[in-house]
């Protein structure tokens, strides 16, 4: 199996800096007598947009599990080959993003672990805020495991080795998952599986979807419903915040490993905006009409004069469709999206890399010139695309470009498994939005209010986390939280950049302050609370 880490060593991939980087997609199914593997293999392809990482499927046959993994796309993973070897009646999956831990091999997953009599699989969606402490907590040493999904499956492990219980009982998995899952915090939503059940667990938060399908003769865990629809699965509900789900050949029930005061609905306000597929349901609301309705708020709140809206593909396009028809101004297709450029384009050097945005964007001239735009895209990160962009299509010969975006300012970074980069590398954390403006060249600027965009969501008392827009995070953040916590603990390292946030008595330090931090000329954390962590709001 292959290591990226070795295939262009002095290349590097051309970065996404215009849209937050995707989690995960896990994916669950428990079908006697029916083709597991290549129903997970269609689930994923379905979640393919989370993630592009790597890819995964285990199987169980009701006595052994097996498990094929590998680095790239579910297609290159698997083929005819590879899915008849993966007989049996229960399976999961997963396509990984890398939230926590490097993109290698070995932090692909499912991970799988056999301690004894038993054994498991585990996908992971979402990132733990408190990793560091867990693996401190049993005394683990530096670098014996990766990520924190990683350690996850060790402790899982650990107490499946200390079980006084028969195996027989078939509920060795659950009694090991009620003793680790309280000990997590921050955001998960699992899938696991041993010889003969598949369980899915969100956090008590929810940060992160997971919904439950019924096929005709078994049962479907997924990421979002569009990978239940592929596999002929129909919706019943969303696993919610807190429950887990364990699913055998009696069916599927219900168990409360968390405290009721910890359940708080929390879901990532970006599933709606960016992340879940445009056919996606979430809180009972479509995710493309919510996208249209951002668009027609935005046209409401910022109005201007154009000749022709236009989105940016893909994700600007649904709100683009709802500025159109709100302020009335046509809708027009103004950037052609090679679809085969992405994440996986290398560009050896920085010339390249500038080329980069041309290779994935081409302006269509006869729809652009001598015309006023209205640019709408769903958010702006670092804003060097968006700059990059803009002069496109002045170049094309646009007359003036209006820039809208259907989400709020992305000032705070995100560490419940979205990945945003630090807060130096975010924009709006250290420009307002009239030095953005100027920065990315356009005539005007206006982003989505976060009240707007919780109404778009048509949900708005759901449940959300807004914590990158407004910096409110609803579980503490330790400061010393980075992507690579595992691989560099013990390190040492004082100088290590390990997150872009300063903090004074426990609260953000003043903006002009901050914005120096952010800028990279402050890398050290100074004046940290008694417990040097990142509040949430109230605390």
């Amino acid at each position: 199996m292959s290591d990226p880490e070795h295939r262009v060593p002095d290349a590097e991939p051309l970065p996404s800096d215009e849209t937050p980087g995707h989690e995960c997609g896990v994916f669950g199914v428990y079908a006697p007598n029916q083709p597991v593997a290549h129903l997970t293999y269609l689930g994923l392809y379905a979640l393919q947009h989370r993630g592009q990482e790597s890819a995964g499927i285990a199987v169980s046959d009701g006595h052994l599990i097996t498990v094929i993994k590998d680095m790239g796309l579910v297609s290159n993973v698997f083929d005819d080959r590879t899915l008849a070897a993966l007989t049996g009646h229960l399976a999961i999956g997963h396509t990984r993003y890398s939230t926590t831990g490097s993109s290698t091999w070995r932090n692909a997953q499912p991970f799988y672990r056999n301690v004894g009599e038993h054994s498991f699989a585990l996908g992971h969606n979402g990132n733990l805020v408190n990793t560091e402490k867990l693996a401190a907590d049993v005394g683990m040493l530096p670098g014996a495991v990766t990520s924190d999904s990683d350690l996850v499956a060790e402790l899982i492990g650990g107490e499946l080795a200390l079980d006084p219980e028969p195996s027989a009982d078939g509920r060795v998995l659950e009694r090991a998952l009620l003793k680790v899952l309280p000990r997590l915090d921050g955001a998960f939503s699992f899938v696991l599986m041993d010889e003969g059940h598949v369980i899915g667990v969100r956090d008590p938060n929810g940060f992160w979807p997971l919904c439950l399908g019924k096929l005709e003769n078994g049962w479907v865990l997924a990421s979002e419903t569009p990978a239940l629809d592929v596999v002929g699965a129909h919706f019943v509900r969303e696993v919610e915040p807190g429950e887990m789900v364990i699913i055998d050949a009696t069916g599927y029930r219900t168990v409360r490993p968390f405290d009721g005061s910890a359940i708080e609905p929390r879901l990532c306000l970006f599933e709606f905006v960016y992340f879940s597929r445009p056919d996606s349901r979430l809180y009972g609301q479509n995710i493309h009409q919510a996208r249209v309705r951002m668009g027609e708020s935005l046209a409401e709140q910022a109005p201007v004069e154009a000749d022709m809206v236009m989105g940016v593909p893909e994700s600007g396009i649904p709100a683009a469709e709802g500025f159109a028809r709100h302020s009335g101004i046509p809708q027009g297709q103004g950037l052609v999206k090679n679809r085969y450029i992405g994440r996986t384009f290398i560009a050896p050097n920085q010339q390249m890399r500038a080329l980069g945005v041309r290779m994935k964007l081409n302006p269509l001239r006869d729809n652009i010139a001598g015309k006023r735009l209205v640019v709408v895209d769903d958010s702006i990160v670092r804003g060097t695309t968006t700059r990059a962009m803009i002069t496109m299509l002045r170049e094309a010969g646009a007359a003036a470009v209006h820039m809208r975006v259907s989400s709020p300012p992305y000032r705070w970074p995100c560490f419940y498994g979205m990945d945003t980069g630090t807060q130096g590398e975010l924009i709006a954390a250290s420009l307002d939005v009239e030095e953005i403006c100027d920065y990315i060249g356009a005539d005007t600027l206006a982003y989505l209010t976060v009240d707007r965009l919780r109404e778009a969501t048509g949900a708005p008392g759901a449940g959300f986390c807004d914590a990158c827009l407004t910096g409110d995070y609803p579980v503490e953040v330790p400061i010393t939280l980075t992507k690579g916590v595992l691989e560099l603990s013990g390190s040492g390292d004082d100088d290590a950049d390990t997150l872009a946030l300063v903090f004074d008595a426990g609260s953000a330090l003043p903006p002009d302050d901050a914005r120096r931090a952010a800028s990279g000329h402050e890398k050290r954390v100074r004046g940290l609370g008694s417990e040097g962590r990142l509040r949430p709001a109230g605390h």
